[in-house]
């Protein structure tokens, strides 16, 4: 908060302060805000305020030593308890994220109103069992052991590991970003978003949300499929018969028919879809319902892996055996049906990347935490501690599992016994069924419920106009987002098989973990201030070693699905950057660009930059002279003008405007003004930065910006203002001193100078220009002029004109040597222009009679008794000062005659335009300096002569170093 100043001398009640608009009232001891900030402790009750009041009323001394020094700071009691009671987030009403233009963020504060989930969950309850009975699931009880029997004990191991390594750094990444800050709905949607933007995160987040809708499928089916195998008889139509010819006797296989896959799929997932309608509490209570046959019917399957023997309880079962271990050490991959029974005329082959594939989905679920944030205690303890432990025990589980079940059973069994787990459970199969059951029904239950309110995340953030149908309210279901879900699960379910719809999950889920790794990676090796994570143990190579395992199993599991979800994320990252809303997220891009833009500038460092380096950086003066509408904060051409000085829009402009008056008074003013500037820029689609200076007067505040602006070799280079033409018309005598005080203030700060006449014609980019760029140059400028032209023929108005460069030649000179000298330079400059010399005898010859003789008196008389009056007054002026010429409060030194030189100079240089470049597109012509000692109305009157009667001209001066280069 600002402090407001104090003024002395008056007393305590006529004390007041203005700050923004406002006026604030002295703080008194018994003002109640005060009393309330001062008297309660964070955490205490309203009876204990009540007692601090009353306390706080009998103690004068401390309340006036109190009330002295609330006022000396200025502090408004009331407005910070509010502002520290929204940082520590126990309002209410918080400001939406993202935050746009035009909103006022308020703040609300009711102590008695209650507030939405009340019932916090803690680090077993709201993290750990939801990642661990995401994690168990159909996978491990109808694929495990047909992937040891496919892939061998060896490679299963390193499948296990590397695909747990790949959770397990998601998991580390997750947690450093989880605890570096309080976490709102969306789970890793939200952690993306704040991290990579608005536009990286609702790309992300959309996919996120089909792969948890994919999955919700994925479970049912598993739930489905274990149905029927436990009670065929439930089956519709007839199952499927598959013969396995790799044993000596042909066993017949009977697996469910997809019809009854697809039926029964979607009567569960509406079923689902019902429960979800139901609130999410019911969920939270019914989850350790869910779990705990989960847990039961593990205990009963390596019960029954100890008790196993040989052929018992089923053939091909060895119990733990070390031939068997041996035996189905290596890997045999082999061709299957589409139901992943081995068939020799199988159109599925099967190899490790496959593999990977298929049991990926069984490692994920490390999100599940992440996704209760806004339930959770803490979250920043939670989260870490959870997800991690979960992690790590499935990923145990998972590597015993694989030794377990290779020692198990044969190879045979282990790939034609779909659910080897229920036939090795003791004490009998059915516990396993109603385990598989119950565990893919809480997993589909989970993603049922976590989809939707994803979705209604993103919706609620308003960067998609398009989602805003999913939007819900604080403290509501979000029913048309589950209705939505539930579509997309039941679409999933039709397809019938599992095998085809994991890949699908795996792309999705990992995308989100590379995003997550991406996150973690790119905020840690930016390390920006706001960057403290409470979970220590990560670093940005981890993070990269887990993003780049993502990407790598990707494309092991399947190029085209990588290829295929790349492309879908690349184009909502495109709709949205188009169709989105700007969201202000304090993304880590922002830190990567200004760490670039840091390092960028010191490589530059202090020296000169070579001339095939050279970028135009224009100071563009806004509003030197003249008066435009208060809703204008800039002339519309000088925006358009400024684009013609960027080759294909590369570059910066600097758009600088001047307020008059003291800095204290107007700064507020000038935010304001620098606010309207930027937006007139965005509005006028010019690459460039809005500066708004306060100083006394203009020519102090130029002097101030043409010595400050900007850092290092990204200072700007040229000036561009425009040429008061209003000057004698508006009979603004302010003028001359100022114009010609800013030029000189250039040439001491060694900047170039472009002065725009005729800008109320200059052309937009729709506008076409036909003719020619004419070039008078006259004295060395480094090029500029040259690059000037080139940079002009870029555009499109002007890329149909030829540029054409008159060079003035000496009495003496050889002119056809220097039009070629000129031509032969323009050619090694890559420049295509028409070279036109004119010498200076031609030049100088003095016109007498005729028509031209007339315009010249129409110019030339009025000028020089302009001139006269003027030094007739100064003259008179000087009687009384020692005899001593003063003007602009400066000595000066009047040579008449080369007065009449620089007045005819001029002239004839206008009369010499006006001959060859009449029809010209715009005309160049170099900036002669201010003579020194002369008065500025004396330069006015000779920059009148130069520029009068040409509708469109550029007067250009360098700055003592090239520009242009003539090598490569």
């Amino acid at each position: 908060m600002d402090n407001g100043d104090i003024e002395g001398g008056g007393s305590e009640d006529e004390f007041h302060t203005k700050q923004s608009g406002r006026e604030y009232r002295p703080v008194v001891a018994h003002d109640p805000a005060v009393l309330e900030m001062s008297s309660i402790p964070p955490g205490s009750s309203s009876q204990a305020k009540t007692n601090a009041n009353s306390d706080r009323l009998n103690d004068n001394e401390n309340g006036s030593e109190r009330e002295h020094r609330l006022e000396l700071f200025g502090f408004d009691s009331l407005v910070n308890i509010l502002g520290l009671k929204s940082m520590t987030g126990e309002q209410v009403a918080a400001p939406s994220s993202p935050r746009r233009d035009g909103e006022d963020a308020s703040f609300t504060f009711d102590r008695d109103r209650p507030r939405p989930n009340d019932l916090k969950l803690g680090t077993m309850m709201g993290v750990f069992v939801p990642c661990l009975q995401n994690i168990l699931g159909i996978i491990y009880y109808i694929r495990f052991s047909w992937i040891v029997g496919m892939a061998g004990i060896g490679e299963s191991l390193v499948l296990v590991a590397f695909c747990g390594l790949c959770t397990f750094l998601t998991g580390i990444s997750l947690s450093a970003i989880a605890t570096n800050g309080a976490m709102k709905g969306g789970g890793p949607y939200y952690l993306i978003g704040r991290a990579l933007g608005p536009e990286i995160g609702v790309s992300i987040g959309l996919c996120f949300f089909l792969g948890n809708a994919v999955a919700g499928a994925l479970y049912v089916l598993g739930a489905v499929e274990t149905f029927l195998k436990a009670v065929p008889a439930a089956g519709i139509f007839r199952e499927a018969i598959t013969t396995f010819n790799g044993t000596e006797v042909a066993h017949p296989i009977q697996s469910p028919s997809s019809h009854d896959l697809q039926i029964y799929g979607i009567v569960v997932t509406i079923v689902i879809c019902f429960i979800v309608f139901g609130g999410v509490k019911m969920i939270n209570r019914v989850a350790p319902a869910f779990l705990i046959p989960v847990l039961f019917s593990l205990f009963c399957i390596f019960i029954g892996i100890f008790l196993a023997k040989k052929d018992y309880p089923a053939d091909g079962i060895t119990g733990l055996s070390m031939e068997s271990f041996k035996e189905n050490w290596s890997s045999d991959y082999q061709l299957t049906n589409n139901a992943g029974i081995p068939d020799p005329e199988g159109k599925v082959y099967w190899n490790f990347n496959a593999l990977v594939g298929l049991f990926f989905p069984a490692v994920t679920g490390i999100m599940a935490g992440s996704n209760r944030s806004s339930s959770l205690k803490d979250t920043q303890r939670s989260i870490p501690i959870g997800t991690l432990a979960a992690t790590l025990a499935t990923t145990v589980l998972y590597l015993v599992s694989v030794l377990f079940f290779g020692a198990l059973a044969t190879r045979d069994t282990l790939l034609t016994d779909r659910l080897l787990t229920a036939t090795i459970a003791w004490p009998f199969p059915a516990i396993i069924y109603v385990g598989i059951i119950l565990s893919t029904l809480g997993a589909a239950l989970q993603s049922m419920t976590g989809a939707p309110r994803l979705l209604a995340a993103i919706a609620n953030d308003e960067i998609l106009p398009v989602l805003n149908y999913f939007k819900v309210a604080d403290g509501h279901e979000p029913h048309i987002a589950t209705l939505f879900t539930a579509f997309v699960c039941v679409g999933c379910v039709v397809i019938g098989n599992l095998d085809l719809i994991t890949p699908t999950v795996t792309m999705f889920y990992l995308l989100c973990y590379a995003g997550v790794n991406l996150s973690c990676f790119l905020l840690d090796l930016l390390d920006a201030p706001s960057w403290r994570p409470r979970w220590k143990i990560h670093h940005w190579s981890l993070s990269l070693l887990g993003a780049s395992l993502c990407i790598v199993i990707m494309f092991l599991i399947s190029w085209s699905f990588t290829v295929v979800s790349l492309a879908l994320a690349s184009l909502i990252y495109y709709y949205v950057s188009i169709k989105g809303k700007a969201g202000d997220w304090g993304d880590g891009f922002k830190s990567a660009y200004f760490q670039l833009a840091l390092r960028s500038l010191r490589s530059l460092g202090a020296n000169q930059v070579h001339p095939k380096n050279w970028y135009p950086i224009p100071l563009v003066f806004c509003r030197p002279w003249g008066k435009l509408p208060e809703n204008v904060p800039c002339h519309p051409k000088l925006a358009d003008f400024a684009n013609c000085m960027k080759k294909k829009g590369r570059g910066m402009s600097i758009f600088v405007s001047i307020l008059d008056g003291d800095y204290h008074e107007h700064a507020e003013d000038a935010k304001a003004a620098c606010k309207q500037l930027s937006t007139y820029i965005d509005y006028k689609c010019c690459e460039g930065v809005a500066e708004i200076v306060v100083a006394p007067n203009m020519s102090e505040g130029f002097r101030g910006i043409v010595q400050t602006m900007g850092l290092g070799n990204l200072k700007p280079n040229i000036v561009v203002m425009r040429y008061p033409e209003i000057w004698r018309r508006e009979n603004l005598k302010e003028i001359p001193a100022t114009f010609v005080g800013i030029i000189n203030d250039c040439i001491v700060a060694n900047k170039a100078v472009v002065i725009v006449k005729g800008l109320d014609e200059w052309p937009n980019e729709y506008q076409m220009q036909y003719g020619t760029i004419d070039l008078y140059w006259i004295v060395r400028d480094g090029g500029l002029m040259l690059l000037l032209s080139q940079l002009l023929r870029t555009k499109k108005s002007f890329e149909n004109c030829k540029i054409q460069v008159f060079c003035i030649a000496e009495e003496d000179s050889d002119a056809e040597e220097l039009k070629a000298d000129v031509k032969k330079f323009l050619y090694d400059l890559r420049m295509q222009a028409e070279v036109i010399v004119i010498s200076m005898k031609s030049w100088d010859v003095k016109i007498e009679g005729g028509s031209q003789q007339d315009e010249w008196s129409e110019s030339f008389t009025p000028a020089q008794q302009r001139i006269a009056g003027y030094l007739a007054e100064m003259k008179r002026s000087a009687q009384g000062d020692g005899n001593k010429l003063m003007a602009d409060g400066k000595p000066v030194v009047v040579n008449e005659q080369q007065v009449e030189k620089f007045l005819y100079t001029t002239l004839k240089l206008n009369s010499t335009i006006l001959r060859y470049s009449r029809m010209a597109a715009v005309v160049l012509v170099s900036l002669p300096p201010p003579p020194a000692h002369h008065p500025a109305y004396f330069y006015m009157e000779y920059m009148d002569l130069l520029v009068e009667n040409v509708p469109r001209l550029l007067i250009v001066r360098g700055y003592r170093r090239d520009v242009v280069t003539l090598f490569t």
